[in-house]
């Protein structure tokens, strides 16, 4: 249906063939990550220098504030998308296809919506819990059209699915490069902080737009059905076990959120916004070696659902091991590549008045990396239809972190946070790796039962 498949193949050939035919994908992803992180750090640098360390921690606030509300409520629907629309069955009925992109599509528009409402009326009331004050709820205003749009899980499978890695890769630089070129434009007139946020807004609703011209494009190609012809009754009935599955991989991510989103909000609420500006400055430059692994799993997913499905259990252990060990290798790189930088690479970027960021920084990569590393364990757990188990684990790892940070934040501020998350991140590879050993089944036997 979309690339040719190379796990038809022997399995113990065809693997290695596929890590092959997948590095060009995995490469162009990379190298569309890198453009699209430089281009992020340069208009987020500019606002920095423009906005100074108070209002540029408003700034980190409001987009923050947005995030949250918008990843506690979206289900990441091409999770389920993938995992049903992978099914022999269902992948060779062209209307069924169509029918499972409509089921995600409608659940990505509810979500957006509720998102962007809850976004408004809660974040008024919460204001001045983060340092805030009621005035600066046209903040949350300007943004709140950047959330309510925001459809990304169902162009996001069909993306996967048509094997356009490329294109998954590269449609982000054109936004990233305007919300650059509109950001000098703002630094050089002075712009209040209204301004920098409408751009933010603006460039995320361009990026959607492009994001779900691509994705009908990916669908015609597929020779899916125009989902929004599709019919809508009996929808749930056709796909007994999608909004189980939704249902847990949204509460999974719901948890995440609120420690990889919820924690500026936290360190703002404690030490104000010019401390949670220099913490999600941290978070922002180290999650570039975030997206690099979220990029890599973009590519094996759906190979490591088809080797499960087709009982290839050694296949899957052995991709899983063989893409820890190369994000290992890249989130060590980045951690020594900012080492060696240090602080006057961070003073010449934002500023002297930011260098208190290095030292967050840096311990932010060491819990990007371990997260890097578990990321691929976290696939495959969904991969064998375990997402029980995942919600769990992450269940688990967001108790380990507030403990950790509700200690740590009163006592040594700011970098607190950094260390609960390096406390969050240990904990979920050494859990998810216990997990993956104790129900993976040994390379021939039957497939093990879904939770």
């Amino acid at each position: 249906m979309s690339e040719a498949d190379p796990m038809s193949e022997n399995p113990r050939i065809s693997e290695n063939k596929m890590l092959l035919s997948r590095l060009g994908s995995i490469l162009h992803l990379l190298s569309g990550t890198m453009g699209v992180s430089v281009l992020m750090a340069a208009s987020t640098a500019m606002a920095a220098r423009a906005l100074g360390p108070e209002s540029y921690g408003v700034l980190a606030l409001v987009l923050t504030t947005g995030r949250i509300f918008e990843r506690l409520i979206r289900f990441e629907s091409w999770q389920p998308i993938i995992r049903f629309g992978l099914q022999p069955e269902i992948e060779a009925d062209r209307d069924a296809m169509s029918q499972l992109f409509l089921l995600g599509l409608l659940l990505d528009i509810t979500c957006a919506l509720l998102a962007a409402a809850l976004m408004l009326g809660v974040g008024y009331l919460i204001l001045p819990v983060l340092g805030l004050d009621r005035s600066h709820f046209y903040l949350l205003a300007i943004f709140a059209p950047a959330i309510a749009f925001n459809v990304r899980g169902m162009p996001t499978a069909a993306l996967r699915m048509a094997g356009k890695f490329k294109l998954l890769a590269y449609f982000q630089l054109f936004s990233a490069a305007l919300r650059v070129l509109l950001a000098v434009v703002a630094w050089a007139l002075d712009a209040p902080i209204g301004v920098f946020l409408a751009i933010w807004a603006a460039a995320q609703l361009i990026d959607t737009a492009i994001f779900a011209v691509l994705a009908a494009r990916a669908l015609r190609e597929m020779n899916v059905a125009n989902p929004l012809e599709s019919e809508v009754r009996g929808i749930l009935a056709r796909f007994p076990g999608f909004m189980r599955f939704a249902w847990s991989t949204n509460a999974s991510s719901a948890l995440r959120t609120v420690t990889q989103e919820a924690d500026t909000l936290l360190v703002g609420a404690l030490g104000g916004p010019t401390l949670a500006g220099f913490y999600h400055l941290s978070k922002r430059f180290a999650k570039v070696a975030q997206q690099i692994g979220q990029q890599v799993q973009t590519v094996i997913y759906p190979d490591l659902a088809r080797m499960w499905a087709r009982q290839q259990f050694n296949s899957v252990s052995s991709v899983k091991i063989k893409t820890q060990i190369s994000l290992a290798a890249i989130s060590l790189l980045m951690l020594g590549t900012i080492a060696l930088v240090g602080e006057p690479g961070v003073a010449w970027l934002f500023g002297a008045e930011f260098i208190p960021v290095y030292p967050l920084l840096i311990a932010q990569l060491v819990a990007v990396g371990l997260i890097m590393v578990a990321a691929p364990s976290r696939s495959t757990m969904l991969a064998m239809n375990r997402p029980g188990t995942v919600l769990a684990i992450a269940a688990a790892s967001t108790v380990s972190f507030f403990a950790a940070g509700f200690a740590l934040i009163p006592w040594l501020g700011a970098i607190g946070a950094n260390l609960a998350h390096i406390v969050f991140s240990f904990v979920t590879v050494i859990l998810l790796e216990i997990c993956f050993w104790t129900v993976r089944p040994s390379g021939g036997g039957r497939q093990a039962t879904a939770s």
